[in-house]
């Protein structure tokens, strides 16, 4: 009797048992049961085997199939098994192709008359159901149904495999081919395959191109109607999905969603080849491309390949020079709204992201990343050919110039090409000559900031880096890598031609030029010819006797700035450049050079005439006036010659009576500065020249030349 009042019910649509909660009413109370465990999260059923609980017993009936690979439902027409009846039922529906049922006014084909019904209301517009809560108004029951548990957020339909809920039952028969790999669904055009009917029915609109459903307010065409909703939205500005964790708010769920992952830093897509993790499918499909080498984006203009899109529109525009962002502060142009966010830092100042190592603040939070590399050393990107690794991906793409001999920026004006583009905008200052940074301190400009920077340093004298070995300071970090090299002895830096090596490369550089034949730059006054034009500038100085910049101290004039700075030095004392094998310091860097080939015995310059070396240039011009007796220095006294300047100056001496070099034991003076070296012995008793055969010693070198002719047997003199 109980069973026909039940059933009963099914006719008189009577639902005498109503939900405490959202209110919602069933024709028995053993639903109502089922019901409430969606309100109190109750799953009284477990599974033997694993212990997963389920709110139902038939949820644990058709879970437990999954542990006994029990397939006891097949088709009758291509024998497929499957462990639910329902799955079955929806397989059917692949093999069934009779349609018996039309639709009189678009004679659209139907299996059932239940679904021609409900067809039919479209061209009626009829919708007889509508919803208690909203008002919302639907052609069907079922979608009525459906749409109430937007309201109750009621899932009653979930997944056996994964235990995954939906509100809809056809949702759970999509995601149940996701398990299966059922793809019952097929493109006649491309043959491509698709789990669900609704993604043929997008797919092919991919073909004929068709955009049914357009913006109202722009235009705009889409091929699915949910793009046009998101679409609305950039109109409105609305974004009804917001974060509990930092209230950021969105216009789509799917990117609250992903949102989400930033925070609890879950990373469900992971590379099969190499095993990457990432927070999102666009990111993981993008990396995915750099293993096939695939790049379906190309130009049409320069043939440029590309494996996104957002990166092929950005390089078109630099064809067209469009800069479609703009400053609302400073109206400043940008080609990529990246660029222009972090533009606007520029203008408010705010650095969000900080170092916890450090505290240094950053505008943008990829910056703070390449920093965080500073303290770990990590170098991620590396070169394929050279092994050589950088902290940034940037700085390797630019390296890769270096192997190819690329140089993709050239100069409009004068056409010389770079591998970089910062050296193309530094090198179009020397067009215009125009230098936008001045110090605060002594005015003077340069072409580029980081130069003003380090300019700045020789005003505070700061010097952060030091070296580990030895506690030398420097300014500039390059110094000290340079630096480092001479403790290593490793001279990275070699000739192509000669392979001469170098500890530094403006040292590589300077030598370069002893090969090159061609002088471009002339002097128009004596014709003598450079290698660049600033060597050319200087040499005018010498013709014009002009001497721009003086000595605040002593007044003495100076044609180059770089010898005005050396000559401070005179008076503050200050020697920078110390040779790190015997400590001695000097005031200037040549002089250093000089005393450094001491230590290793270098002489570069050799005499073509017998052979002889010299370490410095000008001793081996000296001595080629012994083999040609040129004498190009003349008193204008007496108008004697001689083959140095030096010795000019001594023999004027000669004329005023000059004596500049005095003894601090007896105040004797003397015309040369050897005299007095020569002097001072007679007070020390130093005799530093010493006889190799009977040890003898002498104050002078002179005195043991005449000693050797004693141990000659036969005099020379004798007649």
């Amino acid at each position: 009797m109980g069973n026909l009042n039940k059933h009963l019910q099914t006719h008189t649509n009577e639902k005498p048992y109503s939900c405490d909660v959202c209110g919602k009413e069933f024709s028995q109370k053993f639903y109502l049961n089922q019901h409430s465990r969606i309100h109190t999260k109750e799953k009284p059923y477990s599974c033997d085997v694993c212990n997963k609980t389920f709110s139902q017993r038939c949820h644990l009936n058709k879970h437990n199939q999954t542990h006994t690979n029990k397939k006891p439902f097949s088709c009758d027409v291509c024998q497929k098994e499957f462990s639910l009846k329902e799955y079955l039922n929806q397989h059917y529906l692949t093999h069934v192709t009779e349609k018996t049922y039309s639709c009189d006014v678009c004679n659209k084909e139907f299996s059932r008359k239940s679904y021609l019904k409900g067809h039919i209301r479209i061209h009626t517009k009829e919708k007889p159901y509508s919803c208690d809560v909203c008002k919302k108004e639907f052609t069907q029951k079922c979608h009525l149904n459906e749409h109430y548990r937007t309201h109750t957020k009621e899932k009653p339909f979930f997944c056996d495999v994964c235990n995954k809920e939906f509100s809809r039952k056809s949702h759970l028969n999509d995601h149940y081919r996701i398990h299966t790999n059922e793809k019952p669904f097929c493109c006649d055009i491309c043959k491509k395959e698709f789990s669900r009917k609704n993604d043929v029915k997008r797919h092919i609109r991919t073909h004929s191109n068709e955009k049914p459903f357009s913006c109202n307010i722009c235009g705009k065409a889409f091929h699915q109607k949910s793009d046009l909703r998101k679409h609305y939205r950039t109109h409105t500005k609305e974004k009804p999905y917001s974060c509990d964790v930092c209230n950021k708010g969105f216009s789509q769920h799917a990117y609250l969603s992903e949102h989400y992952r930033m925070h609890t830093n879950e990373k469900p897509f992971s590379c099969d080849l190499c095993g990457k993790e990432f927070s999102w499918r666009a990111s993981f499909r993008l990396h995915f491309r750099t293993h096939l080498n695939v790049k379906p984006f190309s130009c049409d203009v320069c043939n440029k390949a590309f494996s996104q899109k957002c990166s092929f529109i950005i390089h078109l525009r630099t064809h067209t020079n469009e800069k479609p962002f703009s400053c609302d502060i400073c109206n400043k142009l940008f080609s990529e709204k990246g660029h222009l966010n972090t533009h606007y830092q520029t203008h408010i100042m705010v650095k969000p992201f900080s170092c916890d190592l450090c505290n240094k603040g950053f505008s943008n939070k990829n910056y703070l990343k390449v920093h965080l590399r500073t303290h770990t050393k990590e170098k991620p990107y590396s070169c394929e050919i050279c092994n050589k690794v950088f902290y940034q991906k940037s700085y390797l793409k630019v390296h890769y110039h270096a192997h190819s001999n690329e140089k993709p920026f050239s100069c409009d004006v004068c056409g010389k090409a770079f591998r970089w583009k910062a050296s193309l905008r530094v090198h179009s200052h020397t067009h215009l000559e125009e230098k936008l940074y001045s110090c605060d301190v002594c005015s003077k400009r340069f072409t580029q900031k980081c130069h003003l920077n380090i300019h700045y340093l020789t005003h505070t004298n700061e010097k952060r880096y030091s070296c580990d070995v030895c506690n030398k300071t420097f300014s500039q970090k390059y110094s000290l890598n340079e630096h480092y090299n001479t403790h290593t002895n490793v001279k990275p830096y070699s000739c192509n031609i000669c392979s001469k090596q170098f500890f530094q490369k403006r040292y590589l550089y300077s030598h370069s030029r002893t090969h090159r034949k061609d002088k471009l730059h002339s002097c128009d006054v004596c014709k003598k010819e450079f290698h660049q034009k600033s060597d050319l500038r200087r040499h005018y100085q010498t013709h014009t006797k002009e001497k721009p910049y003086s000595c605040d101290v002593c007044n003495k004039g100076f044609s180059q700035q770089a010898h005005l700075s050396e000559h401070y030095r005179m008076h503050t004392n200050e020697k920078p450049f110390s040779c790190d094998v015997c400590g001695k310091e000097f005031s200037w860097r040549t002089s250093f050079r000089i005393h450094f080939r001491i230590h290793t015995n270098e002489k570069p310059y050799s005499c073509v005439v017998c052979g002889k070396s010299f370490s410095l240039k000008n001793s081996l011009t000296k001595h080629y006036r012994t083999h040609t007796g040129e004498k190009p220095f003349s008193c204008d006294i007496c108008n004697k010659e001689f083959s140095q300047k030096s010795t000019l100056n001594e023999h004027y001496r000669t004329h005023t009576n000059e004596r500049p070099y005095s003894c601090d034991v007896c105040n004797k003076r003397y015309r040369r500065k050897r005299h007095l070296k020569r002097h001072f012995l007679s007070h020390t008793n130093e005799k530093p020249f010493s006889c190799n055969l009977c040890e003898k010693k002498y104050t002078e070198k002179r005195h043991l030349n005449k000693h050797y002719l004693s141990h000659i047997s036969e005099n020379p003199f004798k007649s």
